[in-house]
């Protein structure tokens, strides 16, 4: 009873000290929403355009309500895509068939980027390099899917297949991909998840022995040799992505332990897990941030805190120290709130605190949730404690890329009163911005544009470059002074340009 009470005692300072976190300004703030076997999106059956159109609009709202910036979207869950692709068949996610497009035809990602980015959300594509299929039924496969055009890049292991990552005519398939997708939408972010080399079954080992002793090279072990089939393939993707548009992010969610300290004692986390992204699904995920291959990575944490064999405040401060000055947002566990067997998981304000510790961590930057279903579950009551959390606005955090430049601020033209509330004119300046921040003082000079209570509006550019919003919340005789600044694609913000009205 003694270390009961203990333990209570501390988890409740733990909570305190947590819960008082203060908002910060700049905070990723995201969910994934998984397409593979239509766990988020769209609905089962929902195979009609229109009513996929609306499920996204309203999905939307329920992010901005939330507070949140960004979507991770699984666009290629099995080697097929939710987009049209001259390289792999539409996905049966997306039309109930693989192969077969929407009807009546839209072009769903190009339609779900519009939508996040007149919202002020950045959208990341999500895809899984590796995975074939979902099961070993060949027959539901289209003629157009990899597997069925070259049965010689896969291999089979356990109830599905897989590209084979020693190849480098699968590593040139998979950049391929990337390359279309990146090239032909405007995209924010391209996004890879833990699958890897696949998790191990026991006691059936991979089917690639006879490919590492004709390919071996320099390499005498086959665990080193996969890593570097993997390193290979990250190191392309990534000079690739570059090479058309610097500002795309490429990041990587890896599974939570990188290594275990009984392994390595020098780098290893001090955990006892399982499964270790090194060791058994050969992503040396470390290797990746230090040569600058990622923009930013997101370890699925998905244990609470306290958790004996992997804390979750253990995790993250490793992840913080490991992070090669690259960004570091937390991938969190929703799916386990009241669903886990642990206590961790039946408090409503688990997921709550643990954003509260990553705020006192310096290097990390935000947090993506799994899954959307999860969070629209609400099990808990958990969203009335998240939106607490994000109670004020949250700009994205800066790209870790040198060559993006700062913004110059926009020539703010006038404020002037009108029947729908005070409008705000402002015109471009400069390099054409991604969006803009406009922040609200009462009083008649500028506040602190640090704070994030002060940010009152965040608005996507539009191309006429004139750009028009209203105030309708003024009240009669208050000073007012407005702010706008202009921000670029790795969200570097400009210097702001202000306007101080009295209305009478």
């Amino acid at each position: 009873m003694r270390h009961l009470l203990l333990y209570l005692a501390l988890s409740f300072c733990t909570i305190q000290l947590f819960s008082q976190s203060t908002p910060p300004k700049r905070e990723f703030r995201a969910a994934w929403v998984a397409t593979v076997l239509n766990i988020d999106f769209p609905a089962k059956g929902h195979w009609d355009s229109q009513r996929q159109q609306e499920e996204w609009i309203r999905l939307l709202g329920e992010y901005q309500a939330l507070g949140f910036n960004a979507v991770v979207f699984q666009i290629r869950p099995a080697a097929d895509a939710f987009y049209p692709s001259t390289l792999e068949p539409w996905s049966e996610y997306l039309t109930g068939q693989q192969g077969k497009r929407p009807e009546p035809y839209y072009d769903p990602l190009a339609f779900m980027i519009k939508a996040c980015h007149e919202r002020g959300i950045e959208f990341h594509a999500w895809l899984n390099p590796y995975r074939a299929t979902m099961d070993l039924n060949l027959d539901k496969l289209s003629r157009q899917h990899p597997l069925k055009t070259h049965p010689e890049r896969f291999f089979k292991y356990g109830t599905r297949y897989y590209f084979d990552p020693a190849q480098q005519a699968v590593r040139d398939h998979i950049t391929n991909v990337i390359e279309e997708v990146v090239k032909n939408y405007d995209i924010d972010g391209i996004h890879f998840d833990d699958y890897f080399y696949p998790y191990k079954i026991k006691d059936v080992p991979l089917p690639d022995q006879n490919a590492f002793v004709k390919n071996r090279g320099k390499f005498i072990h086959i665990e080193d040799w996969r890593r570097n089939n993997v390193d290979l393939l990250i190191e392309q993707v990534s000079k690739k992505i570059k090479s058309i548009k610097p500002y795309v992010q490429f990041g990587i969610s890896p599974f939570g332990v990188w290594r275990n300290k009984s392994v390595d004692p020098i780098r290893g986390s001090d955990t006892r897990a399982g499964v270790t992204c090194y060791d058994d699904l050969y992503a040396d995920v470390l290797k990746w941030l230090s040569s600058g291959w990622i923009d930013y990575v997101a370890p699925q944490i998905y244990w609470h805190i306290g958790f004996a064999a992997a804390d979750y405040e253990i995790l993250a401060k490793w992840w913080n120290d490991n992070t090669f000055g690259r960004n570091l947002y937390i991938g969190h566990a929703a799916y386990k709130v009241n669903t886990d067997k642990y206590d961790g998981w039946l408090r409503p304000d688990e997921l709550a605190n643990q954003v509260a510790l990553n705020r006192t961590l310096d290097n990390v930057k935000g947090s993506i949730y799994f899954s959307t279903k999860s969070l629209r579950n609400n099990e808990l009551e958990i969203l009335a404690s998240l939106t607490e959390t994000f109670n004020t606005p949250a700009l994205v955090p800066t790209s870790p890329l040198e060559e993006i430049t700062t913004q110059r601020g926009p020539k703010l033209k006038r404020v002037k009163k009108k029947d729908q509330g005070l409008r705000l004119k402002w015109k471009a300046k400069g390099e054409t911005p991604h969006y803009y921040v406009i922040y609200r003082f009462y009083g008649n000079q500028v506040g602190d544009l640090n704070n994030p209570k002060s940010i009152w509006k965040i608005t996507p550019f539009y191309p006429s470059k004139k750009m028009t919003i209203y105030d309708d919340a003024y009240r009669k005789g208050q000073p007012y002074t407005y702010v706008v600044t202009a921000v670029d694609r790795g969200h570097i913000e400009g210097v702001g340009n202000s306007r101080t009205v009295i209305v009478k």
